[in-house]
């Protein structure tokens, strides 16, 4: 298990098959897979996920928060029919309940960078957020003249 100040990473439980289905049923969280996911096709990745994290010791964790199931974390290998294979994945997938939006009641979460940094920004887009050209600044904490000063602002409204 890996405790963090909201979150615990742990081993797969069979009463997470349930809310796992659940998850993977979900349009709106697998809008950018091929499809959902039936209850069996999502026992059967259940059970590979599960397997992985107890013969390694490793690899995308169940996810819960106060005690919920709300999806995946952590690192696993590529499938040897991809063609940058041999390689670790970072991956997640995570519950619509477990969104800002849902928990906090944010108006908007926001994500910020370097303005060159191109590999956080193309994350940005990639989780949804929208560059806000209004909200660039200099960041406070960076010296006056320092290349990194420059960041540039990213946003999703709720």
């Amino acid at each position: 298990m890996i405790h963090t100040a909201r979150l615990v990473l742990r081993e797969w439980r069979e009463e997470d098959r349930g809310p796992w289905a659940a998850l993977n049923a979900d349009v709106e969280v697998m809008e950018f897979f091929p499809a959902t996911l039936d209850r069996a096709e999502s026992d059967v990745v259940f059970d590979r996920l599960s397997a992985g994290v107890a013969e390694r010791g490793w690899g995308l964790w169940a996810v819960e928060h106060d005690g919920e199931f709300i999806g995946f974390t952590g690192l696993t290998p590529v499938g040897d029919d991809l063609p940058f294979a041999p390689a670790i994945e970072v991956g997640w997938r995570l519950a619509r309940s477990a969104f800002a939006f849902a928990e906090l009641a944010a108006p908007a979460v926001v994500s910020y960078t370097a303005e060159g940094n191109a590999r956080s920004r193309a994350v940005m887009e990639r989780l949804g957020l929208s560059r806000d050209p209004e909200g660039d600044f200099d960041h406070p904490r960076v010296p006056e003249g320092s290349p990194v000063r420059r960041h540039v602002l990213y946003r999703l409204s709720r």
